[in-house]
């Protein structure tokens, strides 16, 4: 790999302390005099990229000794990542208990309780209520639960990978209560957008709230640069083409079953409005 200049600063200035937070990080980097000028160099430009963010905001280094983990997170251990990203990891573990109350979806007394609408089964179908009806007796979660349904390992499986991966980087950047937040916001816009769309149906999963983080980090990104929202290449190009495969109906006529996909793109289009938003206002005070 290729090394890149981090950081070219005048020789007074002390990077001791900065220089040992890289290393407590285990940054690989060096520092060398050229030109009148301490220069760090690290290897890559994508590396150059977050040391420069952190020195930023850290110039003086792990004065508090209580850093966060913001560079090279592959070589963090698991528990670490979890005691750093409690959010992320609290709405996973309610999503792997709600999986394991529903039978991975097969237990339908147990969906009932967690379905945009209430339904019932009478021989062999299913009959579903109206919004209106459901929201009259004050069963007011259903606009958020049915993000907790998952229907089978594999649609679990996609779906935590997914906000494991985004909501560590939203939960690092913006806090808890910011990924909190966002995560309702999108979980509610795309469970109506669904309803809008197909009427009184029985759906679920983190799907629409995945598109929601994956479009609030993208135009979040674009407009306020930072190490966090930056995604790995291809990433944003498979997702978005995950979603004009899924739309053309291709899985739903080789009886793979139906796809959500008014949740998949009210969720993207809710995401992108609050990138916007929060991209423009990062922005402004920076």
């Amino acid at each position: 790999m290729t090394a890149s200049v981090a950081l070219r600063l005048p020789l007074e200035t002390d990077l001791s302390g900065f220089i040992a937070l890289l290393q407590r990080l285990r940054v690989p980097h060096r520092v060398a005099e050229e030109g009148g000028e301490q220069v760090l160099w690290v290897h890559g430009e994508e590396l150059a990229e977050q040391v420069r963010e952190l020195y930023a905001q850290h110039p003086l280094g792990d004065v508090n000794g209580d850093f966060p983990q913001a560079v090279a997170p592959a070589r963090t251990p698991v528990l670490v990542q979890l005691r750093r990203s409690p959010l992320t990891a609290l709405m996973l573990l309610i999503t792997f208990i709600v999986f394991a109350v529903t039978l991975a979806g097969e237990n339908y007394a147990a969906i009932r309780w967690l379905s945009f609408v209430d339904f019932h089964i009478d021989g062999g179908n299913i009959y579903l209520n109206y919004l209106d009806a459901t929201l009259a007796s004050g069963q007011w979660w259903r606009l958020i639960t049915p993000m907790l349904i998952h229907f089978g390992w594999l649609h679990l499986a996609m779906n935590s990978l997914w906000y494991w991966e985004l909501g560590r980087r939203i939960e690092f950047r913006q806090g808890a209560i910011g990924l909190l937040g966002l995560t309702l916001l999108f979980g509610l816009a795309s469970n109506f957008a669904q309803y809008w769309w197909a009427g009184p149906s029985l759906f679920g999963g983190l799907s629409g709230v995945l598109y929601g983080l994956l479009g609030h980090c993208w135009i979040y990104q674009r407009l306020a640069p930072n190490p966090a929202y930056r995604l790995p290449p291809g990433v944003l190009v498979m997702m978005l083409a995950w979603l004009a495969i899924c739309m053309t109906g291709v899985f739903e006529l080789l009886q793979f079953g139906a796809i959500a996909n008014a949740a998949h793109v009210g969720g993207l289009l809710t995401g992108c409005l609050t990138g916007l938003l929060g991209g423009m206002l990062a922005r402004r005070n920076a």
